[in-house]
């Protein structure tokens, strides 16, 4: 397997993108579709941890982790190891149809560990969007009620009823129509005075009983509410204490599920398991993706058994639960168990401080927030507003030095790197901004 211990990380020895990587964008051009996001050209070749090498030999410093999901790090040796034993062994038999042991284990281990005393079952899915479109059919069959309430700056998947609860972006939307109807949205309680203002999160929730139920949504109707603990794409924020309690409080009061989106927030990144943990809140069901195969296509909705009465063959996948990709999420869960969640914990205090220190050298970074490595910078203009163009040409800026990043919300950057980031990489990455936003600060000093 291909290491970097001795290699200084960044290292760009040819600017990108390369002869290589510039031949591969030609033909990708040609061929692929244009609905993809890239925002810079990395063609990636290989990776280990939390290191990239691109096809023309250099070498990145990830904070992306592949958007938030190889979470034990590229190719990390047990995943691999799991991978490969599984697929000499049985690569692909339909758990929706037949039986085996790796799917079975992984929803044991998972039912165990989700948050709450209630008994839990498990759906399995290739991806977040499916495992948020099983939660609401789920919803919709158990209570036998239509409407379901989301929360603006939400995103929660491309496919149609995930589209639907999804509340980020016009460009989700637009052209697409019909959605799915009988969803609605409300403001998700955010900014540095939803960590300072007492009762900020349990005012929000209010409105939605004062507001919403009072006057389009009979609260008799509506099947579930859908929150990301964190937002995510929305701009890495983190709800004040009271929020997700007091939601929890008025799912109750309604028979309403409570349905947490714990497809970036999960598997660790915060610091704990999943990220409701924080505030000791038990949701009715949780879907899950991204970080739990650390790299392998597989995504699962946990649900309290007394919520999962669906019958036989009222909802199936094909793939979902894959023996092989069920392996590599086995192998995830004990490396964050053995120390990944503790080192995400770590090097997010770690990364905060020293965003901190850059936010108080420099009047363009704006509001630092998040939990373990799941934390965002924004970029702002003189009076503090969102400074979009900023925020791309760091990102662009940062990957021409080595730093793969990625934005969200409306002028974030967000950091979200494999759990195994080593306190020098972070030390690394750190460095690399201030001497973007020092160089910038100088070219504005000279004009």
């Amino acid at each position: 397997m291909w290491k970097f211990d001795n290699c200084q990380v960044p290292n760009i020895k040819i600017p990108p993108p390369g002869p290589r990587a510039q031949a591969l964008l030609d033909r990708d051009q040609h061929f692929v579709s244009p609905s993809y996001t890239r925002i810079y050209p990395l063609v990636a070749a290989r990776g280990s941890g939390a290191v990239i090498e691109d096809v023309d030999g250099n070498l990145f410093l990830d904070f992306t982790a592949g958007i938030a999901v190889v979470s034990t790090g590229h190719c990390h040796p047990q995943v691999v190891a799991a991978i490969q034993d599984q697929a000499a062994k049985l690569i692909h038999m339909s758990g929706t149809d037949f039986y085996y042991e790796p799917q079975t284990d992984l929803a044991q281990r998972l039912a165990e560990l989700a948050p709450g005393k209630s008994p839990k079952r498990v759906f399995f899915t290739n991806s977040g969007a499916e495992a948020l479109e099983a939660g609401l059919k789920l919803a919709r069959w158990h209570t036998g009620r239509s409407r379901a309430i989301a929360f603006l700056g939400a995103f929660h998947g491309r496919t149609y009823g995930a589209m639907s609860l999804s509340g980020s972006k016009l460009v989700h939307r637009r052209g697409f129509s019909p959605l799915v109807p009988d969803i609605h949205h409300v403001p998700y309680p955010k900014g540095p005075e939803a960590r300072t203002v007492p009762d900020y999160g349990r005012r929000f929730v209010e409105q939605i009983e004062e507001t919403l139920f009072k006057r389009t949504a009979p609260p008799d109707e509506v099947a579930a509410i859908f929150v990301e603990p964190i937002q995510g794409e929305g701009g890495y924020h983190v709800p004040p204490p009271d929020f997700l309690p007091a939601l929890r409080d008025l799912c109750n009061r309604h028979a309403i599920l409570l349905v947490a989106d714990e497809v970036q927030t999960g598997m660790g990144r915060t610091g704990k398991l999943f990220a409701v943990e924080h505030w000791n809140v038990e949701p009715d069901i949780i879907c899950l993706a991204k970080g739990i195969a650390s790299g392998m296509p597989l995504g699962a909705m946990i649900a309290r058994d007394a919520v999962m009465t669906w019958p036989s063959g009222s909802h199936a996948s094909t793939f979902g639960g894959n023996p092989v990709s069920c392996r590599a999420a086995l192998a995830t869960l004990d490396l964050l168990e053995n120390g990944y969640i503790s080192n995400a914990a770590a090097r997010g205090n770690q990364l905060s401080k020293g965003l901190e220190l850059l936010q108080r050298a420099y009047s363009q970074v704006g509001d630092i927030r998040g939990l373990g490595l799941m934390m965002a910078m924004d970029l702002v203009k003189e009076h503090g507003a969102p400074d979009p163009a900023l925020r791309d040409a760091m990102v662009q800026t940062a990957f021409q030095q080595g730093l793969l990043l990625l934005g969200c919300g409306d002028s974030a950057i967000r950091f979200c790197p494999p759990l195994c980031i080593s306190s020098e990489q972070v030390e690394t990455a750190l460095h690399i901004l201030g001497g973007i936003l020092a160089a910038r600060k100088l070219e504005k000093l000279a004009v």
